[in-house]
């Protein structure tokens, strides 16, 4: 019967109860844990400890506060054991420790126990906040003022209890600190009229934001509209208001939290305003609708009180001369000078330097600028005021919050005023304005889209409070008056989801099933056109290029012409394409070439334009012919790829161009002979030479000059001061330049002097003329042999770009004054010494 007893007096330690035979003396709880009667309900060996010490507790985790722990570190200090549970105890440490009485050794013992029935009763009996069933528990027991300490954590689920049991004479008080911080105590007083020798500290709770809970408990907080629950489980649960909403902190038991938007309305009351420009159409602050039908560029957004900053539109047509779209935004900041430019295909031009941009925002002259698979987003805030320009290259939207009372101006502010008011004439051709008339398509069916359209007044657009009737009146005006291509019906569905959710927070979940718009991302991103050209849709299944804009295009299709006329540069020649024409005939640049396979087109990666040409140095198959009197340079492009296939199944393509070079136009060039009266007593004459004159041969341009000297080697030019006299040879140059000279020659075919400037009218003395009888028939066009006057001499005549004759100087008989001279030239195409006349 010795072990019941034993253990009876133990609990009744416990407890604080007297029994029977134990004479008013309370054996220490070191008597219950240690006695041989209850050895064997520990579940690990005693440890005695004198100095720093770790024990895993991770067969029996506490929980503190609403935190498990599986290790406690105990050490000791002046005053105190202390046992802690994230490392070992040092002043200023952010760590939940216990602090008992000092042992008076320095030394104490570690146990752990598993459940104890009528332990867990005892406990629950002087803890009544423990109601669930106890797990185990471990103590640290030693010597304190002559008697037997403990220190007992014993753990019930999530729920814990501290025990302290001391019989010394005194108080002894242990502190329980959380994150560093006294959390709360236990006291155990002994006195000889009073020995409560034992206490009980309930360490269950919840812990939030530094700050440690009891079971329980309720905090509410109406000024923030925040609320804290730690139950009786010790589940912490909290509210407060969502990231939308705030609260009204009116004093209210109960938590009052509004949407954000009409917080703000209610205490911050300001602008939030949102205009869209899609397409032809611009929706202001206000709701109203505008169209715009020219190509020019609009102030968008400007403020009275901020000079310094504007947005601009500008608009252009895309597939049909007689509708315009949005086709960029420019940001206007006067205060640096910057022009930031958001143009299609998500390109940002800041001046004339292109931006690389992605999600992450890039600050440039002040303006957030980034770009995601929807657009590019610019934010700017100035003074008091915050804009957001979203543009995708077909809308743009600007999303404004500022002061009550703001002045706002430009089409977003007032759209009701003239556009020529609105019209921003720096940035606009003079004649944007100019209306233009195109044939009815009948591919649009006006019924059918007009019904797509109102689906903004369905599920789930009619979620959104926000007015769908500028947005389906904008959706109709432009597809009944302009094919659905390109994704524009679903371009006014996008603008108004945007401003819902913008504006009202608004997702509108669904709505692209609803209305069959199937991608979210910009339209053609990262597809640069040039300035004639605009992206769209080349296939139904979504794949795009560059097309021709209407109006630019319409000047060659007038004329059934893919290009510009040839350019003939003396002796280079080049025809120029328009490459958007050219996909529009299915037609890859790549696959063209001159008759020279190896001369290809180039094309100029601004503006898109093809070039195809040839020069003296490469001719590319060029063939060099005469015709009438013509000297006619001739290639053609084409795809042919010389091949030997008898039949093709592709389209074949024959461009042929030319340079011109007249043969027979050159019939003013003079010499100017004057004699000067002062001399004509002693017979001597003074001569004014060296004309110039620029010939223009069809479209290709060549210089003859015709220049007189005085000596054989053509070194001593005749000039106003140079004295001639008569009978005198003088020597007579007539030069070319522009010419080819390897296919081109240039033949004197005759000459003559008159005594007026005209070279029919008056006297007339042939120096060189055809000879009849030595005309020859050289295949082109008839040649004939020079037959000069006895005092003439012709030199290298048809043998290159240049000639010369000799003759002696004379005047007319009778006659004093000016000599004019003529010479008359053909041009030749070489073969062999066929130019040389007999």
């Amino acid at each position: 019967m010795l072990r019941p007893l034993l253990y009876l007096c133990a609990l009744i330690t416990l407890t604080g109860g007297q029994g029977s035979g134990v004479s008013g003396v309370r054996p220490p709880i070191r008597q219950q844990l240690t006695a041989p009667s209850v050895s064997s309900m520990s579940s690990g060996a005693q440890q005695t400890f004198s100095a720093s010490s770790h024990f895993s507790i991770s067969t029996c985790p506490i929980t503190i506060y609403g935190q498990t722990y599986q290790h406690t570190y105990v050490n000791f200090t002046s005053p105190n054991m202390v046992v802690c549970f994230k490392g070992f105890y040092s002043p200023g440490s952010k760590d939940d420790c216990i602090f008992g009485p000092l042992p008076d050794s320095h030394s104490a013992e570690f146990k752990e126990y598993q459940r104890i029935p009528i332990l867990e009763t005892i406990m629950k009996y002087n803890v009544p906040t423990i109601k669930t069933r106890m797990d185990c528990y471990f103590s640290f027991s030693y010597q304190h003022n002559g008697g037997y300490a403990t220190l007992a954590l014993i753990k019930f689920g999530p729920l814990s209890v501290l025990y302290v049991y001391s019989p010394a004479q005194g108080t002894i008080v242990v502190d329980v600190q959380v994150d560093g911080t006294t959390a709360d105590q236990v006291k155990v007083t002994n006195t000889p009229g009073n020995r409560q020798t034992r206490g009980y500290l309930d360490i269950s709770g919840c812990r939030h934001a530094g700050a440690v809970y009891k079971p329980a408990t309720e905090v509410n907080l109406p000024e923030t509209c925040y609320s804290l629950t730690c139950d009786e489980d010790v589940v912490l649960k909290t509210s407060s208001c969502g990231p939308m909403e705030r609260c009204l902190g009116n004093g209210s038991t109960t938590l009052s939290c509004i949407p954000a938007a009409l917080y703000e309305a209610i205490f911050n009351p300001k602008l939030d305003l949102m205009c869209t420009a899609t397409g032809p159409t611009l929706i202001d602050f206000h709701g109203l609708m505008t169209s715009i039908k020219d190509r020019c560029t609009y102030s968008l957004l400007s403020i009275p009180s901020v000079p310094d900053f504007q947005v601009l539109g500008s608009f252009l047509e895309r597939r049909r001369k007689d509708v315009s779209f949005l086709d960029s935004v420019t940001l206007w900041l006067d205060g640096p000078g910057v022009h930031i430019h958001l143009k299609q295909g998500g390109r940002v031009l800041v001046d004339e330097l292109t931006l690389s941009l992605n999600s992450s925002a890039q600050l440039v002259h002040g303006v957030e600028l980034s770009k995601d698979l929807t657009g590019v987003t610019a934010i700017v805030s100035l003074s008091n005021f915050t804009a957001s320009i979203f543009f995708d290259g077909y809308t743009a939207q600007i999303h404004f919050e500022g002061p009550i009372g703001l002045a706002l101006d430009g089409l977003c502010g007032n759209s009701s005023r003239s556009l020529t008011d609105m019209n921003w004439s720096e940035s606009s051709s003079t004649s944007c304005e100019m209306q233009y008339t195109d044939t009815n398509d009948s591919t649009i069916n006006c019924t059918r889209m007009t019904e797509h359209c109102n689906l903004l007044k369905e599920a789930p657009f009619s979620s959104c409070d926000i007015n769908p009737e500028p947005y389906i009146t904008a959706c109709t005006d432009t597809l009944c008056s302009y094919p659905d291509l390109d994704a524009l019906k679903c371009q006014f569905l996008e603008a108004y989801t945007r401003t819902c959710r913008l504006k009202r927070n608004a997702t509108l979940a669904g709505w692209r099933s609803k209305a069959e718009c199937s991608h979210p991302e910009a339209f053609c991103q990262d597809q640069p056109c040039s300035d004639h050209e605009f992206c769209g849709e080349k296939t139904v299944s979504g794949d795009t290029r560059c097309f021709c804009r209407a109006i630019f295009a319409s000047k060659y299709r007038d004329r059934n012409a893919l290009g510009d006329p040839t350019v003939c540069n003396q002796t280079s020649a080049s025809l120029t394409l328009v490459n958007c024409l050219l996909e529009d005939e299915s037609l890859d640049y790549t696959d063209l070439h001159l008759k020279n396979l190896t001369c290809r087109g180039c094309m100029d990666e601004e503006t898109h334009m093809v070039t195809f040409s040839f020069n003296s140095a490469n001719r590319c198959g060029t063939e060099v012919m005469s015709n009438n009197n013509q000297i006619i340079y001739q290639n053609s492009i084409s795809n042919y790829d010389g091949s030997s296939n008898v039949i093709t199944r592709r389209d074949q393509v024959s461009i042929d161009f030319s340079c011109i070079y007249v043969q027979d136009a050159i019939k003013a060039f003079k010499i100017r002979s004057r004699c000067v009266t002062a001399c004509e007593t002693s017979g001597d004459a003074r001569c004014v030479s060296s004309v110039i004159k620029v010939i223009t041969s069809g479209v290709w341009n060549y210089t003859l000059t015709m220049r007189a000297y005085t000596d054989a080697a053509r070194t001593q030019l005749v000039e106003s001061s140079t004295g001639v006299w008569l009978d005198e040879k003088i020597w007579v140059e007539l030069k070319t330049e522009g010419l080819d000279g390897d296919l081109i020659s240039v033949v004197t075919e005759s000459c003559w002097a008159t005594n007026q400037e005209s070279d029919s009218g008056g006297l007339r003395y042939d120096l060189i003329k055809n000879s009849p009888a030595s005309c020859v028939s050289s295949g082109y066009e008839q040649l004939c042999q020079s037959w000069p006057i006895q005092t003439v001499k012709v030199e290298g005549n048809g043998e290159g770009t240049s000639n010369y004759f000799s003759f002696n100087m004379f005047q007319f008989s009778g006659r004093s004054g000016n000599i004019y001279m003529h010479c008359k030239l053909q041009l030749c195409v070489k073969e062999g010494n066929n130019c040389i006349p007999f």
